[in-house]
């Protein structure tokens, strides 16, 4: 029981009746605009990922070849591709597979990332002049040249390319855990946790892994949005996902010729989808990034 002028401090070390740092950071994205418009286009696709097959006006895999390369109009608002497919259609129901890809993508880097960060981190010496010089040597290398490498030898499916986006992103993510671990690793509570004879297992995943999860939420949300835009690379190339899917990469590669003929609308909406979804995407991340910050 606290005495007369003395204040009462919860366990976190937060005076009673002082808002916490997570509400803090909570209140800041709330009036952040550049977040709620962010939230609001990812939001916009995640609904129609989710619902998009359920509201849109045609079915996007059938054809209709009397109908190919309509301009939009008030039938087909987005117009038709070269198969006669409703293109609005196609595009919403496109949503799906890059809006489960990509954070599943993001998920296997930032988990994997994060594994090594600590390891590297918290063990030093010679674990971490071989890990950080493999880790350099493979940020070196362009991230959609190694997926492309990767998927030529195992072959495109979805599994492969989660798989492999993620296990691009593993480096980048573990160089900033290794880097967050490094200033937390010396600290008191980490020699306290030794001195009370803790694995290093414990030590690593419940005493240093909560102190630097703000970087890895940053870094999190910051992958996601290169993973859209690799899964959309991926896709145009040939090498993500594969017919007859309605994904916006895909769809690109399928039409961008018939850009030479005039018949823009047949990847404008496609090109936009993946724009705003980035962008969304990215909007989100800084103003984590500066939530956290403060």
């Amino acid at each position: 029981m606290s005495g007369p002028g003395e204040s009462t401090v919860h366990a976190e070390g937060v005076p009673r009746g002082a808002p916490s740092p997570r509400f803090e950071v909570l209140r800041a994205l709330v009036r952040s605009p550049a977040f709620i418009v962010g939230a609001l286009i990812v939001t916009f696709w995640i609904g129609c990922a989710l619902a998009g097959p359920l509201v849109v006006p045609y079915d996007p895999y059938a054809s209709d070849p009397l109908n190919s390369l309509s301009m939009p109009d008030r039938v087909h608002w987005f117009g038709t591709d070269q198969l006669g497919r409703d293109i609005f259609s196609r595009v919403i129901v496109g949503a799906r597979d890059i809006l489960t890809i990509a954070p599943l993508a993001t998920l296997v880097g930032t988990l994997a990332g994060t594994a090594l960060g600590l390891f590297v981190g918290y063990f030093d010496g010679w674990l971490d002049n071989v890990v950080g010089r493999l880790i350099d040597a493979l940020l070196a290398l362009p991230l959609v040249i190694v997926a492309l490498a990767a998927l030529a030898a195992l072959g495109a499916s979805n599994t492969t390319v989660v798989l492999v986006i993620g296990l691009t992103f593993m480096p980048i993510t573990a160089r900033t855990v290794r880097t967050a671990v490094f200033a937390e690793r010396h600290l008191d509570y980490v020699a306290a946790a030794q001195l009370r004879g803790e694995r290093a297992l414990y030590i690593m995943f419940a005493e240093i892994l909560p102190n630097v999860l703000q970087p890895i939420v940053v870094e999190a949300t910051v992958r996601l949005g290169y993973a859209v835009f690799a899964v959309a690379t991926l896709s145009f190339l040939g090498f993500g996902i594969q017919p007859p899917s309605a994904d916006w990469g895909l769809a690109l590669s399928e039409s961008y010729s018939l850009m030479t003929g005039g018949a823009w609308w047949t990847v404008a909406f496609d090109a936009l989808a993946i724009a705003t979804l980035v962008v969304g995407v990215n909007l989100i991340a800084d103003s984590v990034q500066g939530a956290l910050d403060r």
